[in-house]
């Protein structure tokens, strides 16, 4: 019973733990070494053989009574804490103090016999209770058990509870959001923002001085070409790009999605509405156009015209998956960011060149979130029909 007494409140403290509950694992752990001495002291000093080879009997106890002393200090602090968390935790370190209480007197060897069944009896109930609360709330993910309020409280305000963000940061779902972040690209701003892939930075393709400023947020090699999102294929079709019945039916079959089509570049971009943007977006020949899957991101391109994109990550870092990536990385250099939550994939989007689709099919450029083999699968279906 001692060992299983012991294990039992190690492992709720190593759960507790795992669970960032710092003050339930150190309860607990504290239980757990309070609860092992004092099962473990009464047997050894009951058995007259280990009693005496350890030299814990009748009058050897000093060492025993010095550490029941220090564990109810100990314990006195953690039930302050404990006050500040719920009532069931309360009364448990409440009577983990009485169990020490016991553990003192054991060791002066005054005792008394009903005391203690009473407080053994006290810690079964409120251990049995407090388990069964647990267990019934986490599976069913309500208060079905109660387990207290707290006895004390600290009262804060929200400014002093959070710490200031380095930016606008406003949510998807909300229209005012959406706005917010929609004028702020329409003034030259760089925002974060999220795809149907990873978070991007995102600048309007009408002000070259942002795309500029893109480069220097994510401290990217001018080399490296930037590209452009757009909300439907529609756009395309009214700039009147030259492009070819196979190369139309293979962006018809991939958009919107995660794959993204290099074509020759040309002044229908500017059609397009990539106005005077135009020389700071894709190469001097060629430049990848995406239309993303994301319903919040696609309203956004409506309100502010094909947007300059590029990963939310400084160059050669991993990409980020939520906003709060954005925020804690590049926030301070951004003037808002669109928070949506876990982004819906870990990668960033498959590239293919489809600059010479008719004369040599297309190339991979990068594989991302779609497989190399699907998109083959895609165009080879669609050159076929």
């Amino acid at each position: 019973l001692i060992l299983i007494g012991g294990f039992v409140q190690l492992l709720a403290g190593f759960l507790a733990f795992r669970k960032y509950d710092h003050l339930g694992g150190a309860a607990f752990l504290t239980f757990s070494a309070l609860w092992s001495s004092y099962g473990a002291t009464k047997v050894l000093c009951a058995a007259p053989v280990s009693g005496h080879l350890l030299n814990i009997g009748a009058g050897h106890t000093e060492g025993f009574t010095a550490g029941s002393v220090a564990f109810l200090v100990l314990n006195a602090f953690l039930i302050i804490l404990a006050s500040s968390f719920n009532l069931v935790l309360l009364c448990l370190t409440l009577a983990m103090e009485l169990l020490t209480v016991c553990f003192l007197l054991f060791t002066l060897e005054k005792l008394p016999l009903p005391f203690e069944i009473v407080v053994l009896s006290i810690i079964s109930v409120i251990c049995f209770y407090g388990a069964m609360a647990s267990l019934t709330n986490c599976m069913f993910g309500k208060d079905l058990l109660m387990m207290g309020p707290p006895l004390l409280t600290v009262q804060s305000s929200r400014k002093d509870r959070e710490d200031p963000l380095p930016c606008v940061c406003p949510k998807s779902h909300l229209t005012s959001g959406l706005r917010t972040i929609a004028e702020l690209l329409n003034t030259g701003a760089v925002c974060g923002v999220p795809t149907d892939t990873v978070y991007a930075l995102a600048a309007s393709c009408k002000h070259p001085q942002a795309i500029e400023k893109v480069y220097r947020i994510k401290d990217r090699p001018q080399e490296k070409p930037i590209c452009i999102f757009i909300s439907n294929l529609e756009q395309l079709r009214a700039a009147a790009p030259p492009i070819s019945p196979l190369l139309w039916e293979f962006m018809e079959s991939v958009y919107p999605g995660g794959i993204g089509c290099i074509i020759q570049k040309g002044e229908w971009l500017k059609k397009l509405g990539v106005g005077a943007g135009y020389s700071r977006v894709g190469t001097q020949d060629s430049i990848m156009i995406r239309v993303p899957d994301l319903t919040v991101l696609v309203h956004l391109i409506d309100m502010t015209g094909p947007l300059a994109i590029t990963s939310a990550n400084p160059s050669g870092e991993v990409d980020s998956t939520h906003h709060d990536m954005v925020i804690s990385r590049l926030g301070h250099k951004l003037e808002g960011v669109l928070c949506d939550g876990e982004s819906d994939e870990v990668v960033a989007s498959t590239v293919v060149n489809c600059t010479k689709i008719d004369e040599s099919g297309i190339t991979i450029v990068r594989e991302g979130c779609i497989p190399a083999g699907k998109v083959m699968q895609i165009f080879e279906r669609v050159k076929n029909r």
